[in-house]
C-alpha cells in the first residue's frame, strides 16, 4: 500500500486550455499501472483544447456544471455525480459553463508511451458559444 497524502495544484499548460484550469495528478501512467489521474478544476468558461485518446477517458464530474463536447457538434451538459465516458479516438473537448466553475476526474488508461492523449487546436470562442446554446436542447437553466 502507498499512502499519497496530497499532490500539489499545478496550473495547466496554456498550450492545452483556454482559460484557467488547475490540475492535483493523482497518477502518472508508468509500468506497470498505465492509469493516468487527475483532479482538473475549470474557471467559468475555461476548457481543454480539442484533443483524443488512444485508449479513450472516462469524466466524473464532482463539482459545478459544464460541457463535453465531439466533432460531429454533440455537446452534454454535465454536473455533479455524472459521467461522461469518451471512446478511444474520438476529438472531444470538456470545460465549465461561462457562468458557473467545473472540476472532475479525469480517467485514462496510457498506452504504454505516456497517456495516449493526441493535443490538437483550441476550442474558437465561435464553437464554445455554439455548444454553450445547443447543449441539451439549448437548456437555459444554468446553474
Amino acid at each position: 500500500m502507498e499512502h499519497v497524502t496530497s499532490t500539489p495544484t499545478l496550473k495547466a499548460p496554456a498550450e492545452r486550455f483556454t482559460g484557467d484550469v488547475y490540475l492535483n495528478m493523482i497518477e502518472t501512467p508508468a509500468e506497470p499501472l498505465r492509469l493516468a489521474a487527475a483532479l482538473v478544476r475549470f474557471t467559468p468558461g475555461a476548457r481543454t483544447n480539442w484533443h483524443s485518446h488512444a485508449l479513450g477517458q472516462v469524466l466524473h464530474i464532482t463539482d459545478g456544471v459544464g460541457l463535453v463536447g465531439t466533432r460531429d457538434g454533440n455537446v452534454v451538459r454535465v454536473s455533479a455525480g455524472e459521467t461522461v465516458k469518451c471512446p478511444a479516438g474520438e476529438e472531444h473537448w470538456h470545460g465549465a459553463l461561462d457562468t458557473n466553475l467545473m472540476a472532475h476526474m479525469a480517467l485514462v488508461v496510457g498506452d504504454g508511451t505516456g497517456d495516449g492523449t493526441t493535443w490538437l487546436e483550441p476550442v474558437t470562442d465561435e464553437q464554445y458559444a455554439t455548444a454553450l446554446a445547443t447543449a441539451d436542447g439549448g437548456r437555459t437553466d444554468r446553474a
